[in-house]
């Protein structure tokens, strides 16, 4: 027994002294370079999936195992671990970090709620809706920690609100007197018969009120065993904080910028097929954005079916006047609104910031009409998307935001210095240089399996996969890649993957975007539990979920998911990209293994 808590204790050592033995052979027997890159691989897979090391120390073993091995020297290695991507990164990083510190966030949130009204699924929609669009452009993690405890208030005032209704009801039908009654009578002097009916009203209140503590009580233990009146409010709680979760995962597949899977995937696609040239931020946009607008909206629709059922007579009843719940509700979302106050000059400079980086990563290189890249045709290729992220990056530590003033001697207030939209110190706190570690081991790991000829080999056994019909393969592969997203880490998956599903395409003589594009979007869909992304175990901290609950939930929005991405391989993506003929940009295996 000593002997086994021992073992639990140190499980993650153990696993990897375990993990590097059991593997060792297959260098030493095998003596060649794929082999030995192919250990790299294992081990780097393996501590990527149980998580034995930190994700980003995991990610430093190619540096320290391909000089060793002779696989590629140590500085090669090195240069493989920044790249273009982590200049993207530190611009995008920038807007983040002034949208959040000045609350541009929180109001772009709440404004599009105030629009869609406070109907119970129109206001699921309204957040699902804004949390998307703030996905874009923020990380999931710190969209959903933004937006969650704006949900949990208007929740747990829906609550409030209904019980107060209950209660109001309860004491009208027993025959005492309602408050609007008592105060008409004050109004007509009936003082004397306002007290008397007041002293019944409070003493037979208190008497129902007793009546609904108890009932309350008996939903807390039998149905949901917390602070839920009603198994319906539970359902509601349930129903709002899946809506955000799976919500910024779906936001984020919109823009190369959205979620770091997306910017792992245009790296490693530009590093492997330079000749491309084919995946920037517009095109990007064009094939995703109506992917994540169908799932945002059919998983809007199944989430509401789920928990709370679908009444389209409700929903779409015109003139309809409002409940005192929804009237609460709004009003709760109105205050919180003004608690912002009028639009500051930092939080303008900073959407202009935003707006203006937006539409010169969509026109540099648009791709139906000329883009601003034609500027510099003596050096094509030169400026990319990281470039306009640098440009507007640097703004931020330029621009003023305040000015900072001191206190003289003779106590006049002077001004002596300015403090710009962002510092450094709050740039680093936003800064996730795990991530950038991270994609750095994956683009060494990928250079790694190119120098060795590991990526060749596995092409070329990979190479009878042509038998099989391409939608298959897409689905196989989609399939694997959702699966494994729920175990291991987003970025970890993709990383892992995309090394040996380029081989795979470019073995069964198809465009490489036919298999990276839906294999790049599924990593994103990891609904199904609360370890499988930030954002999940976000809202699954708040209580009102059970892992069941999200395990058939996420399993619905899985499906939703992977069918329109598989539709959109086959109709609106196929003309961007033109799919239906192999590239000259990509290579092949070789000429006898293909068919």
């Amino acid at each position: 027994m000593k002997l086994f808590s021992y073992i639990l204790v140190y499980r993650r050592f153990l696993l990897i002294v375990f993990t590097l033995l059991i593997l060792l052979p297959l260098p030493i027997i095998l003596r060649n370079k794929e082999a030995e890159c192919a250990y790299t691989l294992f081990v780097v897979a393996v501590f990527w999936l149980t998580e034995a090391l930190p994700l980003s120390v995991t990610a430093l073993l190619p540096g320290l195992m391909f000089p060793l091995f002779g696989i590629m020297p140590s500085k090669q290695v090195a240069s493989a671990y920044f790249k273009d991507f982590h200049l993207l990164l530190i611009g995008v990083i920038c807007l983040a970090t002034s949208i959040e510190k000045w609350n541009l966030h929180k109001r772009i949130a709440l404004r599009m709620v105030m629009m869609v009204g406070v109907n119970p699924a129109w206001l699921a929609l309204g957040f699902m809706t804004s949390t998307a669009f703030l996905s874009m452009w923020l990380s999931n993690t710190s969209t959903t920690a933004m937006v969650m405890p704006i949900v949990e208030a208007v929740a747990q005032q829906i609550i409030s609100a209904e019980a107060e209704v209950e209660a109001t009801q309860m004491t009208y039908f027993s025959g005492s007197t309602n408050h609007g009654l008592e105060i008409d009578e004050c109004v007509n002097g009936q003082e004397a018969n306002e007290k008397k009916e007041k002293t019944k009203s409070v003493s037979r209140h208190s008497n129902d009120a007793g009546k609904i503590s108890s009932k309350v009580e008996l939903e807390k233990n039998t149905v949901t065993g917390t602070k839920y009146r009603t198994k319906k409010d539970h359902m509601m709680c349930k129903l709002m904080c899946l809506c955000i979760a799976y919500s910024s995962t779906i936001g984020g597949l919109t823009t190369i910028t959205g979620t770091s899977t997306n910017l792992i995937f245009a790296e490693h696609f530009n590093t492997r097929y330079p000749e491309c040239h084919c995946i920037n931020f517009g095109s990007w946009f064009m094939l995703s954005f109506p992917a994540a607008i169908i799932i945002l909206f059919l998983s809007w629709i199944w989430l509401q079916w789920l928990f709370l059922g679908f009444n389209f007579k409700e929903m779409f009843k015109c003139g309809k006047t409002k409940t005192v719940e929804q009237k609460v509700c709004a009003e709760v979302i109105k205050q919180e609104y003004q608690k912002l106050g009028p639009i500051r000059y930092q939080e303008t400079v900073t959407l202009v910031l935003f707006i203006v980086m937006a539409l010169l990563w969509f026109s540099r290189d648009p791709g139906f009409v000329s883009g601003w890249s034609v500027l510099f045709s003596e050096y094509p290729g030169f400026a990319t998307d990281s470039t306009v992220a640098l440009l507007i990056g640097l703004l931020f530590f330029l621009i003023p935001a305040k000015t900072l003033t001191k206190t003289t001697p003779e106590g006049e207030i002077v001004a002596f210095d300015y403090s710009p939209l962002i510092t450094w110190k709050e740039f680093q706190s936003f800064m996730p240089w795990d991530i950038a570690i991270l994609v750095g081991g994956g683009f060494a790991l990928a250079d790694g399996c190119e120098e060795s000829g590991l990526s060749k080999w596995i092409g070329n056994k990979l190479s009878p996969l042509s038998s099989l019909p391409l939608w298959l393969v897409i689905l196989i592969s989609s399939l694997l890649v959702t699966s494994l997203t729920e175990v291991a880490s987003n970025p970890a998956t993709i990383t892992l993957l995309l090394p040996i599903l380029s081989p795979l395409a470019e073995a069964i003589h198809v465009n490489p975007l036919y298999i990276l594009i839906p294999s790049t979007l599924c990593t994103s869909f990891a609904f199904l539990l609360p370890v499988a992304n930030p954002p999940n175990a976000i809202i699954f901290s708040y209580g009102h979920l059970k892992v069941i609950d999200m395990v058939k939930a996420g399993l619905g929005v899985n499906i939703v998911g992977v069918s329109v991405v598989m539709l959109g391989m086959f109709t609106w993506i196929v003309p961007i990209f033109d799919l239906n003929s192999y590239p000259s940009w990509a290579p092949s295996i070789s000429n006898d293994t293909i068919p």
